[in-house]
């Protein structure tokens, strides 16, 4: 189930929501009950590839088994 990131443009709120399916409606403001919020690209995935160019602090499997 992924996780998603909602801006709010009545109010500016940024929230996250879980999401069931991807063909669930979107969900309403938490702060002002707004119905217009936008889904925002999230930035999490390509983050672990390192602004540096390498992949140092990205968690791997150890091998083994």
């Amino acid at each position: 189930m992924p996780l998603f990131e909602y801006a709010c443009p009545s109010c500016g709120h940024i929230f996250e929501k879980l999401v069931l399916s991807g063909k669930q409606e979107p969900p309403e403001c938490p702060k002002c009950g707004g119905m217009q919020v936008e889904q925002m690209f999230s930035a999490f995935a390509t983050a672990a590839s390192g602004a540096r160019g390498s992949a140092s602090g990205v968690c791997a499997p150890s091998g083994g088994g």
